[in-house]
């Protein structure tokens, strides 16, 4: 899943997208309040981390617009400011959750994680889809009871499609939420994949629709 790091603080932002690559997102990373409204308002990504200092344009005004412009992926906020008045303006403006500076990695991974789940209307951590099943805290694919070695990239694409399982998701989608912003892989890249996957997980746990996308379970 493709993730949005918008984050002044140079060696904080590198620090969070090394835990959240680690952990099996893809990661955009932007410093700037103005780059983060534009990204955030013509891409599409599972979930914002955003902090509130940011310089151009600050997080608050940001939540706003994208808010106002229909844009309704989850934001996780970050911030040093400390006053509940603050965290109260910040959810009031659209924040889906909140973490004050500093904080660890684990419980940022698992804000991140709860918020995505309920983004798409999951509540537990694991995901079933028929025997597959996908643990979100450990990254661990397990069919009809045995875990699977997957990629980094084999892994998000299959984990991208149990969150959004009975959906059916475009190419593009699912290309970007798999790579994030390398332009250099291709559909038939993404098509490769799905080749081998199926051979790992079974060729009838991800479906093709011609013209449409790949959809994971029944669609509706």
């Amino acid at each position: 899943m493709r993730l949005l790091v918008a984050e002044d603080d140079k060696r904080i932002a590198e620090d969070v997208r090394t835990v959240l690559t680690a952990a099996g997102y893809a990661v955009d990373l932007t410093h700037s309040g103005q780059d983060a409204w534009f990204r955030g308002d013509t891409e599409d990504y599972g979930l914002v981390v955003l902090d509130l200092g940011l310089p151009g344009m600050d997080g608050i005004s940001i939540l706003k617009q994208w808010r106002m412009s229909g844009r309704h992926m989850p934001v996780l906020v970050l911030t040093a400011r400390g006053s509940w008045a603050e965290r109260v303006e910040g959810i009031d403006a659209g924040a889906d959750d909140y973490l004050p500076k500093p904080f660890q990695f684990e419980e940022l991974l698992a804000r991140i994680r709860a918020l995505i789940r309920r983004s798409v209307g999951h509540g537990a951590a694991t995901i079933e889809v028929a025997s597959l099943v996908v643990d979100t805290r450990t990254m661990r694919v397990v069919v009809d009871g045995m875990p699977l070695n997957l990629t980094p990239f084999e892994y998000r694409l299959v984990s991208y499609l149990a969150h959004h399982r009975g959906r059916v998701v475009p190419a593009s989608e699912l290309q970007d939420h798999v790579y994030g912003d390398d332009f250099s892989r291709d559909g038939n890249a993404l098509e490769a994949m799905i080749a081998r996957l199926r051979k790992k997980i079974g060729s009838d746990v991800i479906s093709t629709r011609r013209g449409f996308g790949y959809v994971m379970g029944d669609s509706v």
